[in-house]
């Protein structure tokens, strides 16, 4: 078989469109958090307020991922995509008016009709959009790019939501000196570049044959995983890392009160991880990996855990950038590592479903891990609840190493003789 090159890849151009689908979308997502974040911090100077964002987020991706799932298999992706990034258009608009700055006749400056429960009633439907849009999209790249091709997509693709992520939160920062209302109106505007994008996005759209939801349907993806053990390593060990380790949801507090940079330094610290990850994308593209993928990936969740040790207990501001890109770097090994083993040993059939039990994962790593740390850090500060999570993390990768040995063991993503469209659920 002769080795896909790079150029074989930017040939594809339906996967351009969507790899540019997602860089606007990601980057307004971004931009928008940060923007919420720093708000709510604002208004309420609560850690608890800052984690219940996440939570909130959480909560209807939880409750809504398996109607999401049978959804992106029953119903063409692109267009979910589509409507998803307009709700998530709709709450930019509605935070950019409520929170227009006026001036009051003693010539001080009155923040519109911006609250602490509007920011956590906007944060449930971002959560609600984010529940369809990650199983499609998810789903939707092992349809756009052929099976020898899907490792160095995961890795490019990867790399332009990195380069969003970076430019999002610090555009973001940067935005927020002139009103957040500016910020939330160029998170429309990019959705707007994003509904665009994904709704011209052509397919080969495989339909699966109607079948009447039932409770047997929808739980057709946990099924999947749960009976695969290298998939519900990779999946669980990503969950309870990140849940662990994660600090986003604190970055507020570190730039605010430990490192004393204000919101533009926020927007550097919210930037940081994807500036390693970013890095590690493009190494993963140029030179995917082939061989010994599950000690990599165990490793990678290792240093993730200790590089958040050293940002909960660093108060160098240029330290705890470095030490935060670390993370990124780390994570990003671990995402395109998990990503394509997903999207190489699920059929078609079934990546929507089995995409969505991978985004309830994602979800609670990430806004559920936001809450764990807005609840501990009432509890430890800020720093002891990083440095608790990290610990924890490390302890995660070393009991995963016993608890899934195949994963542990897993030398190859996919047998080279296996086809993405020939493989079936046993093999």
């Amino acid at each position: 078989m002769t080795e896909p090159k790079f150029s074989d890849l930017l040939r594809q151009h339906a996967f351009l469109r969507f790899w540019l689908t997602r860089l606007a979308g990601t980057a307004a997502n971004q931009m928008l958090m940060v923007a919420v974040g720093w708000q709510m911090y604002e208004l309420t100077g609560s850690a608890w307020d800052l984690g219940l964002v996440g939570l909130y987020q959480f909560a209807p991706m939880l409750l809504f991922t398996l109607v999401a799932g049978y959804a992106a298999d029953h119903f063409n992706r692109a267009r979910i995509v589509a409507l998803a990034m307009a709700c998530q258009w709709l709450v930019a608009v509605i935070l950019a008016l409520a929170s227009y700055t006026v001036s009051g006749a003693d010539g001080s400056a009155h923040i519109g009709w911006l609250s602490r429960e509007l920011l956590l009633v906007l944060s449930v439907v971002l959560g609600l959009a984010r529940a369809f849009q990650m199983p499609a999209q998810q789903a939707l790249i092992a349809l756009l790019v052929p099976a020898q091709l899907l490792p160095r997509a995961m890795a490019f693709s990867a790399s332009g939501m990195q380069a969003a992520v970076i430019a999002g939160p610090a555009l973001g920062g940067l935005l927020f000196v002139a009103g957040a209302s500016v910020v939330y109106l160029t998170c429309a505007l990019l959705f707007t570049i994003g509904i665009v994008l994904a709704l011209r996005l052509k397919y080969g759209h495989l339909r699966v044959p109607y079948e009447r939801p039932t409770i047997a349907s929808l739980l057709a993806g946990v099924a999947f995983i749960s009976q695969r053990k290298v998939l519900l390593g990779a999946v669980s060990l990503d969950l309870f890392a990140v849940l662990l380790g994660g600090a986003t949801a604190l970055l507020p507090m570190f730039a605010k009160d430990i490192l004393h940079v204000g919101a533009w330094g926020l927007g550097l610290l919210r930037g940081a991880p994807a500036i390693g990850a970013l890095v590690s994308s493009v190494v993963l593209t140029r030179w995917p990996l082939r061989t010994r993928v599950g000690p990599i990936l165990m490793s990678a969740v290792a240093i993730f855990g200790l590089a958040m040790i050293v940002f909960g207990v660093s108060e160098n501001f240029v330290l705890s950038l470095i030490a935060l890109a670390i993370t990124g770097a780390a994570d990003m090994v671990s995402v395109v590592i998990r990503q394509s083993l997903v999207q190489l040993e699920t059929p078609n059939e079934m990546r929507g479903r089995v995409s969505a039990v991978n985004s309830v994962f994602i979800g609670a790593s990430n806004q559920l891990g936001e809450f764990e740390s807005g609840a501990t850090a009432a509890w430890l500060g800020p720093v002891g609840s990083v440095v608790v999570g990290g610990v924890g993390t490390v302890i995660i990768a070393l009991m995963w190493f016993r608890l899934f040995p195949t994963l542990a063991q897993r030398d190859e993503l996919a047998p080279q003789s296996v086809s993405l469209e020939t493989k079936k659920p046993g093999d």
